[in-house]
């Protein structure tokens, strides 16, 4: 295996602002991946599909993460992490105005898989470009930042939707509203000057990026990312459908329970910033972990509305920080190859192609949305058991 050549990147001395903006601002854009919660629920409602169907959608999105995410690291060492970005951003932008030329079923899927391709691209190479600008010391609070802003997004997704459905009577209009955010966002990039360290990470073949999976540690963090997507999606696809099951609501209605979570997820980074600056992140884990299973419980049982929307809430501000947790364990563990254990973890967010359809089957086999539930419950579970041993 061929190792780091040249000298260790030195820490930055100092964060410039100019140059840190574009970077955070570029989480806003890999929050449009979450959309695809809300929109999942307008498709299977505009082409009549069943629940296991319906949460295939998210595949669409998602399994990209698990195919191009190493590659992507390993692109990274050739063209740099800001062409990567920029790269991303283009796919994603395209992606966005596809549903605009016509909406059907196969142009729907075509563009949840190049918003799929732009957000893996973007996920591997945004985090890992934060280490240009800041110092070690504050990568998991910048992480956390960047997580809050991220959230922002999310949540703004649902509230478009919803109002365009009902005022335009045409949900899409999300698409190009975001895709003019994103070319907003790449011409930001492109005019900011950013110093990529000169150090090149050479990883010879997949096999021996694969082979990072080998320390037990990265294996596990990688099997948290997998399951805290699942959360995330899971959430977004079975929140509104719990209510309308429980309490017979709208979709029009329920579709903003989607946005309550990312609101509390908001709030939760924003908490979480402050928080970890006091408490270690191993301690701050175990309590959110803690405070998620307590969520799905609720959530699991709940049938009132004002219940079902305070266990989508503590879910929300529960998983806030898991993310950018696990990230900055990870990266500090193996900074020599941190391009290459970006790639491996944000492989993890596929975990929002495999869980939902694991949720789809649960509740079409119970007959009731309880079997979604008790699949996330099993992911917060295994959070729980991470924390216990991060602790």
């Amino acid at each position: 295996m061929k190792q780091a050549t040249s000298n260790p990147q030195p820490p930055p001395a100092k964060t410039g602002v100019l140059q840190l903006a574009p970077i955070l601002f570029g989480f806003f854009i890999m929050g449009f991946v979450d959309v695809v919660g809300i929109a999942t629920n307008y498709v299977k409602k505009d082409f009549a599909l069943s629940d296991t169907l319906s949460n295939l959608l998210p595949m669409v999105v998602f399994l990209w993460f698990l195919i191009f995410s190493v590659p992507t690291g390993m692109l990274m060492n050739r063209i740099g992490r800001k062409r990567t970005v920029q790269l991303s951003m283009l796919i994603t932008g395209i992606g966005l105005l596809v549903p605009m030329m016509s909406y059907t079923l196969p142009v729907v899927l075509t563009a949840f898989a190049m918003i799929g391709i732009g957000n893996t691209l973007l996920q591997v190479a945004l985090n890992p470009l934060l280490i240009n600008v800041v110092s070690k010391d504050k990568l998991t609070s910048s992480l956390t930042t960047g997580q809050f802003i991220k959230a922002i997004s999310s949540f703004l997704g649902p509230i478009i939707a919803v109002y365009a459905g009902t005022r335009f009577h045409n949900w899409q209009w999300l698409f190009p509203v975001f895709a003019g955010i994103t070319l907003l966002s790449f011409i930001w990039l492109s005019a900011t000057s950013l110093h990529e360290d000169d150090r090149k990470e050479n990883t010879s073949t997949i096999s021996e990026c694969f082979a990072l999976l080998g320390d037990p540690k990265i294996f596990l963090y990688f099997l948290g990312i997998l399951t805290l997507v699942g959360i995330d999606v899971g959430i977004n696809v079975s929140g509104p459908k719990i209510l309308m099951e429980r309490t017979g609501m709208a979709l029009e209605q329920a579709g903003y329970v989607a946005s309550v979570y990312f609101v509390f997820k908001t709030a939760g980074t924003f908490f979480g910033a402050i928080l970890l600056a006091k408490w270690s992140a191993s301690r701050f884990y175990l309590v959110s972990a803690i405070a998620s299973v307590v969520a799905m419980v609720v959530l699991l049982f709940a049938s009132g509305t004002g219940i079902i929307y305070a266990g989508v809430a503590l879910a929300g501000f529960a998983c806030a920080n898991i993310f950018s947790i696990l990230f900055s364990f990870a990266l500090q563990r193996k900074p020599e190859r941190s391009n290459e254990v970006s790639g491996l973890l944000i492989m993890g967010v596929s975990g929002g192609a495999v869980f939902p359809v694991l949720m789809g089957l649960a509740s079409d086999a119970a007959g009731a949305q309880w079997g979604a539930v008790a699949v996330l419950l099993v992911c917060c579970v295994y959070h729980w058991g991470l924390a216990m041993k991060a602790r």
